[in-house]
């Protein structure tokens, strides 16, 4: 066991909450769970699992990390930032223990998983989407997260990164209704942090928050989603993972990106406010 406490932000997640917390049980100390007043069995079964569950309603996912934070009063030395569509195998588990306890007294201030995506039932191999690299275990003393609507990652106010060799899994597909939904949603907050970000200096923002802004985001509208597509299919030969590769990164492009795309134009054009999104359902 590593000194570790996990965080986890839940809402409606009875179908993944016992696997992700059963592949990390083994080398944390402890396992805060956020909820949004799920509607399912997510609470009842963290807490038969030893989590530590609080419930708090969701503005986004910043700033109820930021909650889970401050109400956990972390004492450790690590702390996990996991998803309850993502999971530990034995191998990458065993590994963050490893890597955490060598690190301790190091410089190393984070540590960055990385995940296999499933969609319809592939591992997503190609088109850039393998490996997912995530900053998700981190010196308590030294990360914080981004206050953004969407994308927001760990900044570490000093010390060194390493990487994970180990694939851990990310469970996010949960048919295509729900990850168009959860695109849509997503959209919506991606526009929201388009225009806030615009009027930032971006001083304290993630290299990836501030290549986003300053290269894709300076690209005309519309254009961008289709490099993106022609990008990621064919220079990142995302068609190696057959049509479950094209549907993935198609929807990816011109879904997605595109209605980040058209949400932009439309504030700009008619100057619509952006309603509140609140918990993806």
């Amino acid at each position: 066991m590593a000194d570790i406490t996990a965080i986890i932000l839940t809402r409606n997640e009875e179908e993944f909450i016992r696997d992700c917390i059963l592949s990390i049980h083994n080398i944390v100390k402890r396992i805060i769970v956020v909820d949004s007043f799920s509607e399912d069995r997510t609470v009842e079964i963290a807490q038969k699992l030893g989590a530590e569950v609080y419930s708090h309603e969701f503005v986004n996912y910043a700033k109820q990390y930021m909650y889970a934070v401050e109400i956990a009063q972390v004492k450790t030395c690590w702390i996990l930032r996991i998803d309850a569509d993502e999971r530990l195998t034995e191998e990458s588990a065993r590994e963050a223990e490893q890597l955490c306890n060598a690190n301790t007294e190091t410089d190393v201030s984070g540590i960055v998983l990385r995940f296999c995506n499933m969609f319809l039932g592939r591992p997503m191999l190609h088109g850039g989407a393998y490996p997912w690299k995530k900053l998700s275990l981190y010196k308590a003393s030294y990360g914080a997260i981004e206050n953004r609507n969407m994308d927001e990652h760990i900044i570490l106010s000093s010390g060194n990164t390493i990487e994970a060799h180990k694939d851990s899994m990310h469970l996010a597909f949960r048919g295509l209704t729900f990850f168009t939904n959860k695109c849509n949603w997503y959209s919506t907050r991606e526009a929201m942090d388009y225009f806030e970000q615009k009027e930032t200096t971006l001083q304290n923002a993630s290299f990836k928050t501030r290549i986003k802004m300053k290269v894709y985001y300076k690209l005309p509208i519309g254009f961008r989603s289709w490099l993106y597509y022609i990008y990621r299919y064919y220079f990142r030969l995302g068609f190696l993972d057959g049509k479950e590769g094209k549907i993935f990164t198609f929807l990816s492009a011109y879904w997605y990106r595109f209605l980040v795309d058209a949400k932009i134009y439309e504030h700009n054009k008619l100057g619509a406010a952006f309603d509140p999104t609140g918990p993806l359902r």
